[in-house]
């Protein structure tokens, strides 16, 4: 961010803007450092301490990488900042409590075959049973990945925030993956989240927007194709071998489309990720998959209209909707080593609640 940049934001609503003198002086007043925090969240102490800053590459991601897949916004930066910090936190948590976080999982290279790693992981980070409930099927997963040191966190943004991130997970060193809620399309998260295992398999950094309709693409890196072709073969499973048979989709066969629907189903892969999948092996035409994806879009579209026509209709019968911001999932490993920190002495209850973001008449039911 540029000082003009910086001055821009925090002069956002004043009728005369804070200038450059008012900010680089011997003094600054108490409510322009207020407008600053609001835009980095470090808290006040953090502009008065003395020390000088360093570009510490262990730091932050920011130094560590020169560039990212995806443009990252404002918000996506301030999401990055918030878990490099929580990131930092916990190792020095873990280090005083005598945790340790070894890698279970070997590194891997592009040059390994990702159907073969795919198939091998699935025997230790796939949820023992399915669930075709998607949060469900995702909270098992961020708990298999926990057994493994692995740590997935979550975040959520309101509809009425004003910097939503542009990104839709990343994966930091040596053992975090963040991933954005997605609320109305939790097998977009889960593919994602899967993507970023990826990136920890690679043991390379990323933080981008992850798309399923990136499959097909040829301009991606190496890295890229390698982690979506991970991500498919690791949802996918058994039915890989049903995708690979299946005779061109056209509107001939309905474009396989009740199959496909199933296998979705089944396998908490999107219907659209499928048909991806069928044009990158092109067993479907361009136009017919465009064609699926218009219809796609359409049902979608319909699906969102009903929801809000039945909270329309609800609000006009008096009923009352739980408006309640959906809660992130916590894995067990983050819960289990503040629980540890706790009993140790290392944290006291106020930081515990804190940093699960529960209220303290709530603590027996996490201790």
């Amino acid at each position: 961010m540029t000082l003009d940049e910086l001055l821009d934001k925090i002069s956002e609503g004043l009728k005369k803007p804070i200038s450059k003198t008012e900010i680089y002086s011997n003094e600054i007043q108490i409510s322009h450092l207020k407008k600053i925090d609001k835009v980095f969240n470090k808290g006040l102490e953090y502009y008065i301490n003395p020390k000088h800053l360093e570009e510490n590459k262990d730091a932050s991601i920011f130094f560590r990488k020169d560039k990212f897949n995806s443009e990252l916004n404002l918000g996506a930066k301030r999401i990055v900042n918030q878990f490099e910090d929580l990131k930092i936190t916990l190792s020095a948590i873990s280090k005083l409590s005598d945790i340790k976080f070894e890698r279970k999982v070997p590194i891997y290279t592009v040059n390994d075959n990702p159907k073969e790693v795919a198939n091998s992981l699935r025997e230790f980070l796939y949820p023992n049973e399915f669930s075709p409930v998607l949060r469900d099927f995702l909270k098992e997963l961020i708990s298999k990945f926990a057994e493994n040191n692995i740590l997935v966190f979550e975040f959520i943004e309101t509809w009425n925030k004003k910097d939503t991130a542009n990104i839709n997970g990343f994966y930091l060193k040596p053992n975090v993956i963040v991933l954005k809620r997605q609320q109305k399309s939790f097998r977009r998260e889960i593919f994602t989240l899967i993507h970023e295992l990826g990136h920890y398999l690679l043991n390379e950094e990323e933080i981008e927007e992850v798309d399923v309709k990136s499959i097909s693409q040829k301009d991606l890196s190496q890295i890229e194709n390698w982690c979506n072709e991970f991500s498919y073969f690791f949802l996918v499973g058994n039915y890989t071998d049903t995708i690979d048979n299946l005779n061109k989709a056209d509107s001939s066969n309905d474009y396989h489309f009740d199959l496909i629907q199933n296998i979705s189903k089944q396998t908490n892969l999107s219907t659209l990720a499928l048909y991806t999948r069928l044009l990158y092996s092109k067993k479907i035409s361009y136009k017919g998959y465009n064609n699926v994806k218009r219809e796609l879009d359409e049902l979608f579209r319909k699906k969102i209209e009903e929801e809000n026509r039945k909270k329309e209709l609800d609000k006009l019968s008096g009923i009352k909707r739980s408006g309640s911001v959906p809660k992130p999932i916590n894995s067990p490993l983050f819960v289990n080593t503040l629980q540890t920190a706790l009993y140790g002495g290392i944290i006291n209850e106020y930081d515990f609640c804190k940093k699960l973001n529960i209220k303290p008449e709530k603590i027996e039911q996490y201790i």
